[in-house]
């Protein structure tokens, strides 16, 4: 979502002349946007700021603009600390950019920007075309979360849940498609939770299929909570939907899954993977976990291991539970930093092992890539299959926006290796 927000900040930036430097050493305007999902993120902007102070230290300083969910949080704070920022923009509000920068151009004091500006920040967006011209490309169609779950800080960063109108949507989805994006990730907080007038995800999926030049759709992050009978049938009826679903579930322990109103159990979740795999047996699924949340006991931890046996994710984001500033589970006792670092050792090595059982079971085996790009230096390509895979193919050819029937012949737990069906597989063993 945060890729989406900076291709759209240099759609509107481009629009009072801005463009990319293609020289870190020479910029007169630096954007820094951020993510405050994870512990430490507020120090790291601070990191690259200091990075940037030593870069211009005997020239003239360029404009400093923090923006994302770390201005969002700690705007006030990030201004009065390091007086080498301008301004800083929350997520909501990036509409305003050209706006603020014009500001700062003038010498106004320093703005800060961080309020819940949504529907003006899509009413403005729709106005300015998405210039992105990437093969697989982000659109963002929901945004913020009214779930509450008790680590989380989207509510307080995001806002509540917004969903953009499904013209709007399609319309976009148009303007990438010319630009040469063959595949869209649809994007928001809590994905399946969108609703427009009455019109879900399936709906907007239904619609934006009927491009005839977008060939791959895909949507995260979902809460299994919102996955609607409609959705689930979606997985049989679009076949331009890819069967590769992130289901985020946290952990394999009732009682934690409480601890965190995730509102959620681990039944209710082994039901809709049941469903799903009903409905098309092709799925299959990636999560999030987070381990050592506080009062996870062994018998926690070992319901977590369990639920991974029995899913089978061909894969996992996992992280040690990090308290945000000002989200319930922060007042919580923590768990003892060593138990948490064993058990995530634990964890991986576990996911690693099944995901490693998974990526041998495709060698030999044919798989549909979409190539994105050709891989710098080398006369390889880089695509994904239908699941997100990584594949990389040797070709004398120009790969790049198509999607090829490619024979896996080597891969380890990141990469797949392959042939197209005009190589002779010795070709790429060379």
């Amino acid at each position: 979502m945060n890729e989406y927000d900076s291709e759209r900040i240099y759609d509107i930036a481009k629009k009072i002349n801005y463009e990319k430097s293609k020289d870190f050493n020479e910029i007169n305007c630096y954007v820094l946007n951020t993510c405050h999902i994870r512990e430490k993120a507020t120090e790291k902007v601070y990191h690259d700021v200091g990075r940037l102070k030593k870069v211009f230290r005997n020239k003239k300083k360029p404009i400093v603009i923090v923006t994302g969910c770390v201005a969002q949080a700690e705007g006030e704070i990030l201004l009065k600390r390091e007086t080498y920022i301008d301004a800083v923009i929350g997520p909501q509000s990036i509409h305003r950019f050209n706006e603020i920068i014009t500001k700062i151009e003038k010498k106004y004091k320093k703005v800060n920007s961080t309020h819940f500006d949504v529907i003006d920040k899509f009413d403005t967006l729709k106005l300015i075309k998405n210039l992105n011209n990437k093969i697989s490309s982000f659109l963002t169609i929901q945004e913020g979360c009214d779930k509450f779950c008790k680590f989380c800080v989207v509510p307080y960063t995001r806002g509540p849940e917004f969903s953009r109108s499904i013209q709007e949507l399609v319309n976009e989805c148009n303007e990438l498609v010319d630009n040469g994006s063959k595949e869209i990730t649809l994007l928001g907080q809590n994905v399946n939770a969108y609703n427009y007038n009455g019109e879900k995800l399936s709906d907007l999926i239904n619609k934006i299929s009927k491009i005839k030049k977008l060939k791959r759709i895909r949507y995260t992050t979902s809460h299994p909570i919102d996955f609607t009978s409609d959705l689930i049938d979606a997985h049989q009826s679009s076949d331009k939907l890819m069967p590769l679903i992130h289901l985020p579930v946290q952990s394999g322990s009732d009682k934690i899954l409480k601890s965190m109103n995730r509102k959620h159990n681990i039944e209710d979740y082994l039901n809709l993977i049941k469903k799903l795999k009903k409905t098309n047996p092709k799925v299959k699924f990636s999560s999030d976990f987070i381990i050592g949340y506080p009062g996870e006991t062994e018998e926690d931890f070992n319901a977590t291991l369990k639920l991974l046996k029995e899913v089978e994710y061909i894969n996992t984001y996992s992280y040690l539970y990090s308290p945000r500033p000002g989200t319930p589970a922060s007042k919580l006792k923590k768990i003892e930093e060593s138990v948490m670092k064993k058990r995530l050792l634990i964890f991986q090595k576990f996911a690693g092992e099944i995901k490693m059982k998974y990526k041998k079971s495709l060698i030999n085996k044919e798989l549909l890539v979409l190539f994105e790009n050709k891989v710098k230096g080398k006369n390889e390509f880089f695509g994904r299959d239908e699941f997100s895979n990584s594949v990389i193919v040797k070709s004398d050819e120009n790969l790049v926006g198509k999607i090829e029937k490619i024979s896996i012949i080597n891969g380890n737990q990141n990469t797949l290796f392959g042939v197209t069906k005009n190589q002779d597989r010795k070709e790429f063993a060379a």
